[in-house]
């Protein structure tokens, strides 16, 4: 068994006070943990839809048996989602793909200065026809959750309902927005 952070309900809570874990439905790796910085924004995002999770370090360089080890048995461990991290040349998800039926997120990461996270992006949503990679924004970890979610509640109701009320505050922030920018003087001609 490969995962080596199970963070299904995890958190800096004392031991007692923490939910009871369940079978991660959603993988979250990365290469490096220097990709934690990025990755750690789906984390918090799947935790806000109670999510359970695992997050791991899968290097498709450094660790290529264990990234084949991970893709092969996520779905037999109970995984649906895999969401995987890269920058640079941005291998993992699209050998992740190679190796799994699961649906694979993969996020961009900004990980040079000079190319801005291009050649990740340009790496996941160019994969050859059969193996795609779903991809998401550089650096939009939060959004690859939130596809994570979209899946899941194809067929979990109550997921469904949490999407629902997710747009409902995003719609709302917008409004309060709105309306701060109208007693500032703002006119908007809609």
């Amino acid at each position: 068994m490969i995962p080596d952070s199970s963070a299904a309900g995890s958190s800096s809570e004392p031991d007692d006070a923490r939910p009871v874990l369940e079978t991660p439905l959603v993988g979250i790796i990365m290469g490096s943990k220097s990709d934690l910085r990025i990755m750690s924004a789906a984390s918090d995002m799947l935790r806000q839809f109670g999510i359970p999770f695992e997050i791991t370090l899968v290097s498709p360089h450094r660790t290529p048996h264990r990234m084949v080890e991970y893709a092969e048995n996520a779905r037999k461990r109970g995984l649906r989602v895999l969401i995987a991290g890269g920058g640079g040349a941005a291998h993992l998800p699209g050998m992740v793909a190679a190796f799994t039926t699961l649906p694979v997120i993969g996020v961009p990461i900004n990980s040079t200065i000079s190319i801005q996270g291009l050649d990740s992006i340009l790496s996941m949503i160019q994969m050859p026809n059969g193996v795609p990679v779903a991809t998401v924004g550089i650096d939009s970890a939060a959004n690859a959750a939130v596809l994570a979610t979209q899946m899941l509640a194809l067929n979990n109701a109550r997921l469904a309902d949490a999407l629902e009320k997710y747009r409902i505050t995003l719609k709302d922030r917008v409004m309060r927005t709105i309306e701060e920018l109208r007693k500032g003087g703002f006119q908007d001609d809609v």
